[in-house]
């Protein structure tokens, strides 16, 4: 399939398929329907017919762009999931939990402490991170939507400030590309102090884990979650499920640990570190040359071994019901694994068939922009066209050759910030776009309804991309002065949270 540039053309397919899913509060429909947008956009252009065409096209797209590991993984992790539930240890782990975390306040900073610890790969974070605090945060009263909110805003954000990270070596390897820095590390972690979507996300979400100045959708969700509507969708399962009594602590424990650490040496494996190539024989390059989600794949299935060598000698839980509980656990992850496809599909659309990516290039070169308003202006397209793919890699692959020469010839004192600005705004877009695979997997991870969790974190991610489009003026009109940009965005972050709570409960009570 030969891409066509279709101009304009090419922001139609995400457009739709985000307004009938924020408008219909279906997703998979709504993707679907965009999907076939862009598919017929394609053959009508480039002489296919209009009918089979665009089927043709649109399922020919569908495998090409599948990450069968991601499914794999999200397989395995359900059917750990549920074998685990089955042995008690989630059970068990929920009591003694909520004896270590006893209010609100510590269940959250605690789910915001584990997103933050792990911080090689923003999928493992996702999955991860529900399944271990869920039982915790549901036990004092968290709504579904708040810990996905935490969960996502702890993922993306962190991995993009962690020098070790899939994320790192993803723009390592993009800056490498423009020949402009002698040390592709030292130059991502230049960018860190003005990344300021991650930076002030992670401020919010420990704000908000704080204090109750929640606004908004979330307020609502909140309040349902008080009088005792968690929002969960992930019980229907679990609710005729054989618990067994002689569960313990570690069996929840030693199967997430296990996880973490088969996947951590996964990462490392499928990067080089034991292999015949020395450039890979150190953590920080094996890292950055890994498969993040094969390594998941081989993490997922040695912890699923890990808790069958517990439970089933021991009888906590028969081998039948073992099986069965991982034949449970696929079934679970089957809405997140259609509406993945699905994601990954319209993603395609965008950057192999209708060149969205050059169409935004080229209205960027054509432009004409002054210098003290480059990071700024970098930042919100950065932010459009990730929102539009739902890909943060994407977004700075495109652009980050692109802001290197720009820059320099335009001002080159901006040139670290206007890289920042480019990396905060792809996090941003991926961050909130309801296309977005990130998105999904917290929503999935937290057991949310993926359109509850996009609308209610719409308005947190909005109100930090304000902040930051502040912050990065600020930036360009005081020559990139780190400590003037970072005091600014929290200051304005705060003067408008605890206005937007005032107004929020206003409206409640009338």
């Amino acid at each position: 399939m030969e891409p066509y540039y279709a101009g304009i053309l090419s922001l139609l397919p995400p457009v739709i398929a985000i307004t009938l899913a924020l408008i219909t509060k279906e997703v998979i429909s709504s993707l679907l329907v965009g999907i076939l947008t862009g598919t017929l956009i394609y053959s009508l252009n480039t002489g296919l017919n209009p009918i089979v065409g665009t089927v043709d096209i649109t399922f020919k797209l569908m495998t090409q762009r599948m990450d069968v590991s991601i499914l794999l993984f999200l397989a395995l992790l359900g059917a750990l999931v549920v074998v685990v539930s089955m042995a008690g240890g989630s059970r068990a782990y929920g009591r003694w939990a909520s004896e270590k975390l006893r209010s609100k306040r510590s269940a959250q900073l605690a789910t915001s402490a584990l997103g933050a610890l792990i911080f090689i790969d923003d999928y493992f974070n996702c999955l991860t991170v529900g399944t271990v605090m869920k039982p915790v945060t549901d036990k004092y009263g968290v709504s579904r939507a708040k810990l996905a909110y935490i969960i996502d805003a702890t993922a993306a954000p962190v991995c993009i400030i962690a020098p070790v990270s899939s994320w790192a070596a993803a723009v390592g390897s993009n800056l490498q590309i423009t020949g402009a820095f002698e040390s592709d590390l030292a130059a991502f972690v230049s960018t860190i102090p003005y990344n300021l979507y991650a930076l002030l996300s992670i401020f919010l979400v420990v704000v908000l884990s704080c204090t109750n100045l929640d606004f908004g959708p979330m307020a609502k969700a909140e309040q349902r979650a008080r009088r005792g509507d968690l929002g969960a969708i992930d019980t229907s399962s679990s609710s005729s499920m054989k618990i067994s009594e002689k569960g313990q602590v570690y069996d929840m424990l030693i199967p997430v640990i296990a996880l973490i650490i088969f996947s951590v040496l996964g990462m490392l494996y499928n990067g080089g570190y034991w292999g015949e190539d020395p450039a890979y024989h150190s953590i920080g390059a094996a890292f950055g040359n890994c498969v993040a989600a094969e390594a998941l794949v081989l993490g997922g299935f040695g912890a699923l071994v890990v808790a069958f060598l517990l439970f089933v000698p021991r009888g906590v839980v028969r081998f039948r019901d073992f099986m069965g509980g991982i034949g449970e656990g696929v079934k679970s992850m089957v809405p997140a694994d259609i509406i993945l496809i699905l994601a990954w599909t319209i993603s395609g659309v965008c950057r192999d068939l209708l060149m969205t990516g050059e169409f935004v290039r080229d209205s960027v070169e054509k432009s004409s922009i002054p210098g003290a308003l480059l990071p700024a202006i970098i930042f919100m397209i950065a932010a459009f066209l990730s929102f539009a793919m739902g890909t943060a890699w994407g977004t700075f692959g495109i652009l980050i050759p692109i802001v290197v020469p720009a820059c320099a010839a335009i001002a080159p004192q901006l040139l670290v910030v206007s890289l920042s600005a480019t990396l905060a705004g792809s996090v941003f877009g991926d961050h909130c776009s309801p296309i977005s695979d990130t998105t999904i997997l917290s929503s999935t991870g937290a057991g949310c309804n993926h359109i509850e969790h996009v609308s209610t974190q719409m308005m947190y991610s909005i109100l930090v991309a304000c902040c930051c489009v502040v912050g990065y003026l600020v930036a360009g009109f005081t020559n990139a002065n780190v400590l003037l940009t970072l005091v600014a965005s929290v200051v304005v972050l705060m003067v408008a949270l605890v206005i937007l709570h005032k107004q929020s409960a206003a409206s409640a009570d009338s």
